[in-house]
């Protein structure tokens, strides 16, 4: 972006309500000096926070689609919370992540689930092949492996290897997905695998990632004047093309079933969050299945693919779009009023609630796997209660209990699937009838991981523009992972120091791949060879 500025006559417009505007508003705030009366985001929802949601009540049943995995190397998202106080104001919520995590270790006893037994420091059982494979991966640049799949590069074999079982469920990536995106968290994450058996190294926060990041970050946000217009779907954005390039002069919406305009300066900004992984999803009940909804049911899609028509500059939607079957997967969220299935569950598992982390079945045709957080997992949540998640990879394939597909279950039957590779059927009468299960469809859940080549996703700052950036998890950024909180926050980040003026660039992403003692860990780790002895990081 070239044009000049004053923060005094500058209007930032954010299109799309999640974590990648919220941040990007903070930012702008913090370090562009912009007033937050200035900066209005624009959401088709009527609520704030995006894929990082959270709701429900003990009495109606929690959901939540899904959580982030977090670790102590997302230096933009630490960046940004390092300046947003908690919801009690005690601390700054980056303290309080660290301080949780201190207290309240992941080390898991039971990563894999296996005939009625937990597997505690799962073997990876990895071939001197496929170690060899990883390892060419790492060295290969993107270009060359374009749009092939990681099923393109590894034997079937692999993929029956408990290092597969635990590094699919961990990051929910399929053998038809991206080998590049696979080949960036092989990079991305080496200074994990020497504890990838037992979850070491991953970070959770006190409460689900809503209530202990988005709130405190939108009532920070609030505090300064960000004005919130929700309700509000953008369906174009109109351009005015000179010599030097481009501007956004107008941004189209719809709002209370009106059609309305938006005038856009040469002095303004738009900020756009192309996508959604959790567009289009559907809650079922305990007694209902959810439904397969697909890209009309919303417009983040729908608005990428309008822009995108005369200006290809701004990528290729429809390859993240058009394989449902592809990037579809389920969730669950299972709200308890008795602690029979929590106590069994920590019997099983020798691990309490909020310290083992993810427990994959992988006997499972769904490929089903459960987390059992700390609780109370919501603020306000009864001390009575208790919360965990869950969900399934392969939600077409029958199940191995309730003899169904889960896409085709209710919240009972799946709970009915999970209760028997626990071996707990004896106790499917008392916990039934004191849970709700609520499962969650979701189509596009994978589709930044779906097979992508270069001009697939757009800069940040795309070619030609002067006041219009991208955000969120479709544009794109070099080495960093989609899937992540850090890739919003990271992009948000970039676009706000390209700001006119700010001469400012973002932490550069960690590379535990270019350091000996990582990658002697990781080596000794993926070759089943005790790595405790190699000193720990600095």
């Amino acid at each position: 972006m070239s044009t000049q500025t004053s923060g005094d006559n500058t209007a930032i417009y954010l299109v799309g309500g999640g974590i990648a505007s919220l941040a990007a508003a903070a930012f702008l705030i913090r370090d562009a000096d912009i007033p937050g009366h200035n900066i209005t985001i624009l959401e088709e929802s009527a609520k704030i926070g995006g894929s990082l949601d959270a709701a429900g009540s003990a009495a109606d049943g929690y959901v939540m689609r899904g959580g982030r995995m977090i670790e102590s190397k997302y230096l933009c998202t630490f960046d940004l919370f390092s300046s947003i106080p908690t919801l009690d104001g005690s601390k700054t919520v980056t303290q309080e992540i660290f301080d949780w995590n201190e207290t309240m270790k992941t080390s898991s006893k039971s990563r894999l689930f296996r005939d009625g037994h937990r597997v505690n420091a799962p073997k990876f059982g990895l071939s001197e092949k496929h170690i060899l494979t990883i390892e060419r991966l790492e060295l290969e640049p993107e270009g060359m492996l374009g749009r092939s799949s990681i099923a393109d590069q590894f034997d079937g074999s692999f993929f029956e290897t408990d290092f597969w079982f635990m590094w699919c469920t961990t990051f929910a990536f399929q053998p038809w997905h991206s080998a590049v995106e696979f080949k960036r968290y092989l990079g991305r994450f080496t200074h994990m695998v020497s504890g990838f058996n037992t979850l070491s190294g991953i970070m959770r926060t006190v409460y689900n990632q809503y209530d202990s990041m988005v709130r405190p970050l939108q009532k920070w946000l609030e505090a300064r004047g960000v004005k919130f217009q929700l309700n509000t779907r953008i369906t174009d954005l109109g351009f005015r093309h000179d010599s030097e390039g481009y501007t956004v002069d107008r941004i189209l919406c719809e709002r209370d079933d009106h059609n309305a305009q938006i005038a856009v300066t040469e002095n303004d900004f738009v900020m756009v969050t192309l996508g959604s992984m959790t567009e289009s999803s559907s809650l079922g009940t305990m007694d209902s299945v959810p439904v397969l909804n697909g890209r009309s049911a919303g417009g983040s899609w729908s608005l990428w693919e309008k822009i995108t028509a005369a200006q290809p500059q701004f990528g290729r939607p429809a390859n993240f779009t058009d394989h449902i079957d592809e990037s579809k997967w389920e969730s669950f969220t299972t709200t308890l009023n008795d602690p029979t299935l929590f106590r069994l569950i920590r019997d099983l598992t020798g691990n309490v609630p909020g310290e083992g982390g993810l427990i994959t079945f992988p006997e499972s045709s769904w490929l089903a796997s459960i987390v059992l957080p700390h609780q109370p997992h919501f603020i306000g949540q009864p001390a009575d209660v208790s919360v965990f998640w869950g969900y399934g990879l392969f939600v077409d394939k029958p199940g191995d209990f309730v003899m169904k597909p889960m896409s085709a279950c209710t919240g009972r039957e799946i709970m009915r699937e999970i209760l028997g590779h626990l071996r707990l059927e004896e106790h499917a009468t008392q916990i039934l009838e004191t849970c709700n299960c609520i499962p969650c469809m979701m189509p596009f859940i994978t589709s930044q991981f779906l097979r992508r080549s270069k001009g697939d996703r757009p800069q940040v700052i795309p070619e030609g523009s002067r006041n219009l950036a991208f955000i969120g998890q479709f544009c794109e950024l070099p080495d960093d992972v989609v899937f992540t909180v850090e890739y919003s926050v990271r992009s948000a980040q970039t676009a706000v120091y390209s700001l006119p003026g700010l001469n400012r660039t973002p932490p550069a992403v960690y590379k535990g791949q270019y350091d000996l003692r990582v990658l002697l860990k990781a080596f000794l780790t993926l070759h089943d060879k005790d790595a405790q002895e190699i000193p720990a990081l600095a």
